[in-house]
C-alpha cells in the first residue's frame, strides 16, 4: 500500500512540506510507502470548462495536474497540503484541485473512488479551519473517505523551524499517520472480503 502526499505550496520545502513530511514518517513507520508531489509555482490556470476531460481522462492544459493524474491511479490514499492565504486555500491547489478531480470525474475514470483522503493545512494564524472545510468539499463530492486525527489536521508557524515547534501540530500530524494506516490497513482487508458498491449512472439535476 502506498499514499501520495500532495503539497501545493508554492515553497518546496517550507511549512506545509514540514507538516507533510511528520504524515509521511509516520506512515512509513506502519509499513505505508509514501511520496510527496510538489504542484510546482508556476501559475495554474483555472478550469475553462471546456470539457474535453469528458473524452481526454485528463486536462486539456499539459502541466502538474496532469502529472498527477498520470501517477494517482496507482496510490491507496492521499494527503492535500497547502498553505493559508487569505484565510482560504491557495489559488494554486484550488485551480490544481478544480481540474483534477473534475478530469477524473468527468472522464469517467476510477483514480480517486473510495480511497481515503486527508487535509493539512499550515497557517501563520488564522483561516485554518475555513480551509479545513473547503478542501474537505472535493473529497465528499469524489466519494473519498475523509481521514481525520486527534485535532484538526494544522499546524502553526511562519517558518519550518516554527512549525516544528507547534508541539500539538505536529502530534496532529502523527496521529493522522496512524488514523490513515488504520484505514488503508482495514479497507485492504475488507476488499477481499467485501465487494464494492455498485455504482450509479451520474445524474445532474437543475433546481429549477
Amino acid at each position: 500500500m502506498k499514499v501520495l502526499l500532495i503539497n501545493g505550496s508554492p515553497h518546496r520545502e517550507g511549512c506545509t512540506y514540514t507538516a507533510l513530511c511528520v504524515v509521511s514518517n509516520t506512515l512509513n513507520q506502519n509499513g505505508i510507502d509514501t511520496d510527496i508531489f510538489w504542484i510546482g509555482n508556476r501559475p495554474l490556470p483555472g478550469c475553462t470548462a471546456c470539457h474535453r476531460c469528458a473524452n481526454l481522462n485528463r486536462c486539456t492544459f499539459q502541466d502538474t495536474v496532469n502529472d498527477f493524474l498520470d501517477l494517482a491511479g496507482d496510490y491507496d490514499g492521499f494527503v492535500f497540503g497547502t498553505p493559508v492565504h487569505w484565510a482560504g486555500a491557495t489559488g494554486m491547489i484550488t485551480s490544481f484541485l478544480d481540474r483534477a478531480f473534475y478530469a477524473d470525474l468527468n472522464g469517467g475514470g476510477r483514480r480517486f473512488y473510495l480511497k481515503p483522503a486527508a487535509a493539512v493545512m499550515s497557517a501563520r494564524r488564522a483561516g485554518a479551519t475555513a480551509t479545513w472545510d473547503q478542501i474537505n468539499k472535493y473529497f465528499g463530492l469524489m466519494q473519498m473517505p475523509i481521514i481525520t486525527s486527534r485535532y484538526w489536521n494544522m499546524v502553526y508557524g511562519t517558518t519550518p523551524e516554527e512549525v516544528k515547534r507547534d508541539l500539538e501540530g505536529m502530534q496532529t500530524m502523527e496521529v493522522l499517520g496512524h488514523n490513515l494506516s488504520y484505514f488503508l490497513k482495514c479497507r485492504d482487508l475488507g476488499s477481499k472480503l467485501v465487494p464494492l458498491p455498485p455504482r450509479e449512472p451520474v445524474l445532474y439535476q437543475s433546481c429549477s
